[in-house]
């Protein structure tokens, strides 16, 4: 979990984003370029995170695609302004976001209360959260209870949600944890027949499962988590507004919808 308790506004890890603040005037610089363009229009710059599958990533064609990134753009073309993506890992990110480095970020930003400390959110996008899943042609297990007695597999990377809650819930079931360093190797075990069942982050696995992957979500989301659109605290609320408007005509036209099932597939729905 991000924790800013001790930021540094002169962090010099800012240095390598793409918003710079001159004479008060703040310039753009594009990822691509090392000269201020101050003739051009003024931009919104974005920060995204640089791979995290589903939400941005590039594909083979070396282009940024992803639920964040065809999201924004939507809203943007919908409300009519500009921006530039600065592509971060997530936690340089975080801290470019809160000391105001950038003017906002959308890089699968869970909205918690710690970090509206820091941040003003958008209403929620997209609900994260915890998904039993099992391989696709198995039929005899439908709901939690049928996990009695069998083994449910869940990776403990960095202390992952998905196995906080396998834990918490195992003895009420009355099943048994596996739990493995690696997510891949969850998929591996509960597809060659160790395992019965997996617990994983619903976007996540969605993606996964729309990639080819023979396994179906069972269950609803469990410990939901949304992600939102951030601006630092009390800076930028037009572009907040922007963006609240804009999810709210996606989804109505059902623009919103057909990005989602772009990235996710959910036999339940």
């Amino acid at each position: 979990m991000f924790l800013l308790k001790k930021i540094c506004i002169g962090l010099s890890v800012f240095v390598m984003i793409a918003a710079v603040t001159a004479c008060g005037k703040k310039v753009t610089i594009s990822a691509n370029s090392t000269e201020n363009d101050e003739a051009a229009p003024e931009k919104y710059i974005i920060a995204t995170n640089t791979r995290f599958e589903p939400f941005e990533f590039q594909n083979a064609q070396g282009e940024y695609v992803g639920i964040d990134i065809d999201l924004l753009e939507a809203i943007a073309k919908d409300q009519g302004f500009e921006y530039e993506l600065v592509h971060l890992t997530f936690n340089d990110m975080l801290q470019a976001l809160a000391v105001g480095e950038v003017d906002a970020a959308m890089g699968g930003i869970s909205i918690t209360e710690e970090r509206r400390e820091y941040y003003d959110y958008s209403a929620p996008y997209l609900d994260g959260g915890i998904v039993l899943a099992v391989p696709a042609a198995r039929s005899d297990i439908r709901t939690f209870e049928d996990l009695s007695g069998k083994r449910v597999a869940v990776a403990v990377a960095l202390g992952t949600q998905a196995e906080a809650y396998a834990e918490s819930i195992k003895d009420v079931y009355g099943f048994e944890v596996v739990t493995f360093n690696e997510f891949n190797e969850v998929y591996r075990d509960v597809l060659e027949g160790n395992s019965q069942a997996l617990f994983e982050d619903y976007p996540v696995i969605g993606y996964l499962i729309s990639r080819g992957m023979e396994l179906k979500i069972i269950s609803d989301v469990e410990e939901r988590s949304p992600y939102g659109f951030a601006v630092p605290k009390g800076q930028n609320p037009e572009l907040i507004e922007l963006f609240n408007n804009g999810l709210e005509n996606l989804r109505e036209d059902g623009t919103y919808q057909k990005i989602i099932d772009t990235y996710i597939h959910d036999d339940r729905v």
